[in-house]
């Protein structure tokens, strides 16, 4: 019998029960952060007629117009582009909006960091879970095209979906951190990422197969495109019907793991400082 044995550093025991104890004390804030974000949806959809019907009118409206755009010139069946396409989408922008609409969370909160000094990591987690209870209606909508179209993948494909929108709750919650702090003290952050996500939009395998680009020179970029790794943990189970690669979990997982240490991190060095910058 082989047994592994794994020495866990002070420096980095040290971290992770600080990591640990920051998380448990925004947990006892949960029913302030959870009316926020009931706040905020009842906010967007007063006064409109269908209400959360829009969250699931866009996607499907812009499903259908890039895959009939888009379909044709890569040549592909409707049956699988279309779950391909509304996974990446779906995946994408809850991505990019929460860095987009990240960039403001401290800047909403500002009259709550006047009044109570309390973990500022709840800011950006009540824009992440607003934007997440539309990740969530766009995601069923995935799975259902997708059992439709592409028939049952099986089991352990549809059991490995719920770690993979873990990983991904949790690197948006964390990029959401980082640039909203970012853009505490530097205000044209938002614009410039604005500008960063679009040019990585089309270097980010969402509308096309990244078949496309083997190959090819920019077939390279998408091993270096830290969200194509996101993409991989839906589109595998749903659209390939496959589990993840080991790689790709792997991936996934490092990258929000450095996510969540940069963010916290910054966090803990900003944040008795923060509200002199609002």
């Amino acid at each position: 019998m082989i047994v592994f044995r794994f020495r866990i550093w002070p420096a980095e025991r040290i971290l992770s029960d600080k990591m640990y104890s920051y998380i448990s004390s925004i947990w006892s804030y949960r029913y302030f952060w959870f009316s926020l974000v009931q706040n905020d949806l009842r906010q967007r959809y007063r006064g409109s007629v269908l209400g959360m019907g829009w969250s699931l009118l866009h996607p499907i409206a812009m499903t259908v117009i890039l895959c009939v755009v888009f379909g044709s010139i890569f040549q592909q069946d409707y049956r699988f582009f279309g779950p391909f396409l509304l996974a990446g989408m779906a995946v994408w922008n809850f991505l990019t909006q929460s860095i987009t609409a990240g960039c403001n969370s401290f800047f909403m909160a500002e009259a709550y960091i006047r009044q109570q000094p309390i973990p500022m990591a709840i800011y950006p987690l009540r824009t992440v879970l607003g934007l997440g209870f539309h990740f969530m209606i766009g995601m069923g909508l995935v799975v259902a095209l997708s059992l439709w179209f592409l028939g049952w993948p099986g089991i352990a494909p549809i059991l490995s979906i719920a770690p993979s929108m873990l990983l991904i709750f949790l690197f948006a919650w964390s990029l959401s951190c980082i640039f909203g702090l970012a853009t505490v003290y530097f205000r044209d952050t938002r614009h410039l990422s604005e500008v960063g996500l679009q040019i990585l939009f089309y270097l980010t395998p969402v509308m096309y197969p990244p078949s496309v680009l083997e190959g090819r020179r920019l077939g390279i970029l998408l091993k270096f495109n830290p969200l194509s790794p996101f993409l991989e943990l839906i589109r595998d189970p749903l659209i390939y019907q496959k589990l993840p690669s080991s790689e790709t979990f792997g991936v996934a997982f490092a990258l929000t793991l450095i996510a969540m240490v940069v963010a916290y991190s910054a966090l803990k060095a900003s944040e008795k400082r923060i509200i002199f910058h609002l």
